[in-house]
């Protein structure tokens, strides 16, 4: 018989975890505010290579976070932190 997960005394699984370069874990869950750039790198590798923010220019980075807030499912201050990060750091 199936059921809604949660059910029957079934538990949840913990929240992910991810090791950033400094070693520290954060949880995706939101209880670490994470910079646009730690956000950047967990998000975006998980489906193609990271591209540098320099080969594109503020209104492209928009354009594109806009298109794959979606697909990757980005919560809007995620994605928000996401784009600050790229358009401060991308070629002009």
């Amino acid at each position: 018989m199936t059921g809604c997960a949660g059910t029957h005394g079934e538990q949840k699984p913990p929240p992910l975890e991810v090791k950033l370069a400094d070693n520290s874990a954060a949880a995706l869950s939101g209880h670490k505010s994470l910079s646009g750039a730690e956000l950047y790198a967990i998000n975006c590798n998980r489906c193609h290579p990271e591209r540098s923010a320099v080969e594109r220019n503020p209104a492209e980075w928009k354009t594109i976070l806009l298109h794959m807030r979606v697909r990757a499912n980005l919560p809007a201050a995620q994605a928000d932190a996401i784009l600050n990060y790229l358009q401060a750091n991308s070629g002009s």
